[in-house]
């Protein structure tokens, strides 16, 4: 029997507000409120209470004072006999897979931004009531809440066995495309919001069966058939996929048996076109990361996560481990499932490659730093982040990589056994480093001590190149784009240059350009003799330069105009995998 109870309705489409009453049967004499600062998945602290409005208590419709004690708690002084009776509103307008959303087409939220915690009652049954819009007749519901009595709609009572789980499964409401299919035998369900009328549910809804039955034979490899039913293996008897189509944004938050997933309708199948265009693979390698994390980060997790403390940062140096290596994997089983092919495959190698050696922030932090301070640094992202960090997505992905490379040319064990041997050894629950090591030990009857320490936690750049070599690869160093070499990242606007990043080291630095600069145009030669140009994007240095590597360039700093010499390196490259030279049968994946 619940001892926590929450209905939520939408209180107010056009003013965004949902509207939340909150039923606790036996509450403390002094009974705590409080409202999650962040959700798992999304290492920042959000303040989501900055949206909570409107809080009243009652018993036994007596009103209770109620007295705050910082951001996000609230203690109310109770009887100790009759049910505690909580209402209060949750401005919702963040279009995101982290908060809460409604409008008049839409609802969305996770239950870390609507559902306060009861303090000492979170290990406690919950129960979550949805009620009906009654200007909205046609919505439906999607969530991996297992439902208690709910209509046909989806509207009604679910239940959760404590706050953990109830937290972890986001809800969507709305007229969506929603389709299902059996993935070795256990049930998923795919919901399409905000698609356009051309959206190709059937090849998005075939091509996610795909990457699921091939998620699955990899975790639960013994013994296992795409038809065998796994139910009593998987961690889950279903699985959703939440997905909100966008103009153009782009992102996911993995839940214990569901995901919610944000992407561009641009990158949608379209019906009757049968090309698949980078933006469809990008969201197909998104669907895949969050999927694998059902196994590695909501099971498999730092030990760290044991116990969410959803009031202030939980602190972890694995995050490249949990998600560097899920971002390895996202695209590896892309390849098994056949959705790309190996040319497609080492373009995404080559795109992570290229991402951790262009980050001046590698030789600065080690990956292992990077997930300790993801709270204050990746999630906050500025002008200098690319030089005092680098992404333990990226750098982790590389280390995987590293790593099952290593363990393929010098052991018959590659990267899939140990992330299966972890799976076993740590109970499909929390885990350290030196399970990590413990298992590539008993593996492969060596340690791999000196290689986790030098790939994470020094500054050392990685041995890839030199192990994708070894597997009859041709790593080749080409011309970098113009922004590479002049050390910038610049984004074209209403006709202008604008500067965002300046790297570490480059060119740009050394002629003392600054993030924020209108870079205006340049000259050439001498100022007495010499030709001055505007430029409207960066692509317009090629043909004025010619082979010219000195310029002097003209940026608009605080409405001043200011002239710098600059001078281009004389060489500057970008890395790409050439596999022509490999010899590989015929639809074989990379290192299968």
């Amino acid at each position: 029997m619940a001892v926590v109870h929450y209905c939520i309705e939408a209180a107010d489409l056009h003013a965004h507000l949902w509207r939340v009453k909150m039923t606790i049967d036996h509450p403390a004499t002094t009974q705590i409120l409080s409202l999650p600062a962040w959700i798992p998945g999304s290492y920042m602290v959000r303040e989501f209470s900055k949206h909570l409005q409107k809080l009243e208590c009652k018993q036994s419709q007596r009103k209770l004072q109620v007295e705050q004690l910082d951001k996000a708690s609230w203690a109310v002084a109770c009887d100790g006999q009759s049910a505690l009776e909580v209402s209060y509103e949750v401005y919702a307008l963040d279009n995101s897979v982290r908060s809460a959303w409604l409008d008049s087409s839409r609802g969305f939220f996770n239950p870390t931004s609507l559902c306060l915690m009861a303090q000492g009652l979170t290990d406690k049954p919950h129960t979550l009531e949805l009620c009906k819009p009654s200007n909205s007749k046609h919505w439906r519901v999607a969530t991996g809440l297992p439902s208690i009595k709910t209509d046909k709609q989806g509207f009604g009572l679910y239940g959760a066995p404590d706050y953990d789980a109830l937290a972890d499964c986001p809800v969507e409401m709305g007229e969506f495309w929603s389709g299902e299919f059996l993935a070795c035998g256990v049930k998923h369900r795919l919901v399409v919001a905000g698609a356009m009328p051309s959206f190709d549910s059937s090849r998005l809804l075939k091509d996610t069966q795909r990457i699921c039955e091939t998620h699955l034979q990899f975790w639960h490899h013994e013994g296992l058939t795409s038809s065998k039913n796994l139910a009593s293996k998987t961690p889950f008897s279903s699985y959703v996929f939440l997905l909100n189509a966008v103009d153009d944004s782009y992102g996911g938050l993995e839940h214990r048996n569901s995901t919610a997933l944000i992407a561009a309708r641009k990158d949608l199948p379209r019906v009757g076109d049968t090309k698949t265009s980078e933006g469809y693979i990008t969201l197909l390698g998104l669907i895949s990361h969050e999927y694998f994390h059902t196994w590695n980060v909501k099971r498999l997790r730092p030990v760290e996560f044991t116990q969410y403390d959803y009031t202030q940062e939980n602190y972890t140096h694995l995050l490249w481990f949990f998600e560097g290596f899920t971002s390895y994997y996202d695209d590896l089983l892309l390849r098994r499932s056949g959705l790309i092919d190996d040319a497609g495959y080492f373009k995404l190698l080559t795109k992570t490659m290229n991402q951790v050696f262009q980050t001046p922030g590698r030789l600065v932090q080690s990956v292992a730093q990077a997930s300790m301070d993801a709270w204050v640094k990746y999630y906050r992202q500025d002008e200098n982040t690319p030089n005092s960090t680098v992404s333990y997505y990226t750098k982790g992905a590389l280390v995987a990589a590293c790593l099952d490379l290593s363990l393929r040319q010098s052991t018959p064990v590659t990267l899939d056994h140990i992330m299966r041997g972890l799976w076993v050894r740590c109970k499909a629950g929390p885990m350290q480093e030196e399970d990590l090591l413990a298992v590539l030990l008993e593996k492969t009857g060596r340690s791999w001590r000196k290689e986790i320490r030098s790939w994470v936690h020094t500054t050392k750049d990685l041995p890839i190149k030199e192990l994708l070599v070894k597997q009859q690869l041709q790593v080749l160093e080409e011309p970098a784009q113009m922004a590479q070499r002049l050390g910038v990242r610049t984004v074209d606007s209403n006709g202008a240059v604008h500067i965002k990043v300046v790297l570490r080291g480059g060119a740009a630095e050394a002629a003392g350009l600054c993030a924020g600069d209108e870079w205006v145009g340049i000259e050439l030669g001498n100022r007495a003799d010499g030709q001055a140009w505007r430029i409207n994007k960066i692509e317009d240095l090629l043909p004025l330069l010619a082979d010219q590597r000195k310029m002097t360039t003209i940026v608009s700093r605080d409405k001043r105009l200011l002239r710098l010499a600059l001078t281009l390196p004389p060489k500057t490259s970008t890395l790409r995998i050439h596999s022509a030279n490999r010899k590989t049968n015929p639809g074989q994946a990379p290192w299968l």
